[in-house]
């Protein structure tokens, strides 16, 4: 059977009245694995991964509060809002303890989650992480986004989108991409950004006790090797793998090597890497 014949898509509420969209792939008794998108994404980012992933892992990619199918409140978009959303999924699946995997934005979510609930993260995976005042793309959105109309253009949406990666990807998938990243609301694709310059957790990356996978692609616009760099000097357990020829979205644009290091490392730790 192929994984795609086993895909569930719903939504849960959580104990704060928020409802979170999500995809499920695998069985409810397999190994959790919860992904979390960047921005202004949704789950799909993953959509050419988790079919590649190992049948008997249960696979969770949601859409976080304001992204994709999900709920879009007033308020709570700061990091720490939507690790707090993150764990309270997991709460509402009865899910003690998982592996995450964030991508960009949502790297910094799962950090946050690493941080301050250790003993809800068995491993982390961390696709194109950084630090954000150390980016000078991301310190450059405000000024970008501050004059959008709403609802956004979709050539901005496009040409941002197009810009992250830096290997072709299929022009179905991506235009997809760009459709569910016009799901965010205009307001919070600025409010998104400017709580992510706010965040600064470089101080207490050295409390991450989960093992740590880092994976970067050589020719990120986003983040740079120094980051990278900079975050194993911070959390010295975190072990990178560095793919040639790709950008910012390793999961977009060589899915085959990202679901085979995110299979050995959940199943073997850093024994098959």
């Amino acid at each position: 059977m192929n994984r795609s014949d086993n895909v569930r898509f719903d939504k849960v509420r959580l104990a704060t009245g928020l409802s979170l969209n999500f995809v499920e792939h695998g069985p409810n008794n397999g190994k959790p694995v919860l992904f979390l998108h960047g921005w202004p994404d949704s789950w799909f980012t993953y959509s050419r991964v988790l079919p590649l992933l190992p049948q008997n892992l249960r696979l969770l990619a949601v859409d976080l509060r304001g992204y994709g199918d999900s709920d879009k409140p007033e308020s709570g978009y700061r990091i720490s809002d939507l690790a707090g959303d993150v764990v309270a999924f997991l709460d509402a699946l009865r899910i003690d303890r998982a592996t995450l995997v964030g991508h960009s934005f949502g790297t910094f979510a799962a950090r946050h989650i690493a941080i301050s609930q250790p003993a809800r993260v068995e491993r982390l995976v961390l696709i194109g992480t950084g630090f954000p005042h150390a980016s000078p793309v991301v310190q450059d959105l405000p000024s970008a986004l501050r004059d959008l109309p709403d609802p956004i253009p979709m050539e901005f949406a496009r040409d941002f989108q197009a810009s992250t990666a830096y290997r072709p990807v299929p022009h179905e998938f991506f235009n997809r991409i760009v459709v569910e990243s016009l799901k965010l609301p205009a307001r919070l694709w600025l409010e998104l950004i400017d709580g992510l310059l706010k965040y600064d957790d470089s101080a207490q990356l050295r409390n991450i006790e989960a093992p740590t996978l880092l994976i970067w692609g050589d020719h990120d616009a986003l983040f740079s090797r120094e980051d990278q760099n900079r975050f194993r000097a911070a959390c010295p357990q975190a072990r990178l793998k560095i793919y040639e020829e790709t950008g910012h979205c390793p999961n977009w644009e060589r899915p085959e090597r990202v679901a085979a290091d995110i299979a050995s490392f959940v199943q073997s730790g850093w024994s098959e890497l």
